[in-house]
């Protein structure tokens, strides 16, 4: 086994490449990077991604960093990967590119920003920002609105109007699926606008069982923890406190 990926399974992107590599039967050693304590920090961890961020992946001697290039990659270089999740038609690839570009500027700001500063700022030592993530949800909202209206078009239940989900379809519900840690009213009143969003994660976990389920249990657990502080009407400091202790426990 050569190809090493460093992640945190409680990061979108690294659940994307996890899953990808799962899915296609790629032999891999994940190798843990703990956000919450800081592990993307150390000097060993430099050596391997110098921007000091998950996931990054490591194959012989050729290391390599974010999501999107590691997924090309993948995609590109080892054999039996169906031609759906990265097609070799470049006129098709291309539109995977943009779905990918559109990505980070859009519904990645607005959801990393949402979370963050409604739930998980805690257990980064951040305190949270109810203004901050007020305009994340706007961000949010509008990209979801743009997912239906321009990525969804199309007769195929995936993105780009494919039958059969590619690298984007992985990246971006990843990344909505982080949604599971805020609170349920929340999370409905983002996403119940947006039917044909919702069937189109339905799909999505639907084809990419069981390893969907099981890259995203990490998500689930913390859900569940902050479910029961939340019901239990902890004061700002002690969810704080609780909120933390939750993702760090989540993940051993």
């Amino acid at each position: 086994m050569s190809l090493k990926v460093y992640a945190d399974r409680m990061s979108q992107p690294s659940r994307a490449v996890i899953l990808f590599c799962k899915l296609n039967g790629i032999d891999f050693e994940e190798i843990k990077i703990d956000l919450s304590k800081r592990q993307q920090l150390t000097r060993e961890f430099r050596d391997i991604n110098p921007l000091k961020k998950v996931p990054a992946i490591q194959d012989g001697r050729f290391k390599l960093s974010e999501s999107h290039a590691i997924l090309i990659y993948l995609a590109s270089l080892y054999p039996g990967v169906a031609d759906h999740w990265y097609p070799a038609d470049v006129s098709k690839s291309a539109k995977i590119h943009s779905v990918l570009d559109w990505h980070h500027s859009n519904l990645r700001h607005g959801a990393v920003t949402y979370v963050l500063n409604s739930a998980l700022a805690p257990a980064l030592g951040l305190p949270l920002n109810p203004e901050a993530a007020a305009e994340g949800e706007k961000l949010l909202s509008a990209s979801l609105a743009e997912i239906e209206s321009v990525w969804l078009k199309g007769k195929g239940r995936f993105l780009l109007g494919s039958l059969q989900p590619s690298i984007a379809d992985l990246s971006l519900v990843c990344e909505i699926m982080q949604l599971e840690v805020v609170d349920d009213k929340d999370r409905e009143r983002i996403l119940a606008p947006h039917q044909r969003v919702l069937k189109w994660i339905d799909d999505t976990k639907a084809a990419t069982r069981p390893h969907f389920d099981e890259v995203h249990s990490v998500l689930f657990k913390v859900k569940e923890k902050l479910k029961k502080l939340r019901s239990q009407g902890g004061g700002a400091g002690e969810a704080a406190e609780s909120i933390t202790k939750a993702c760090v426990r989540s993940k051993m």
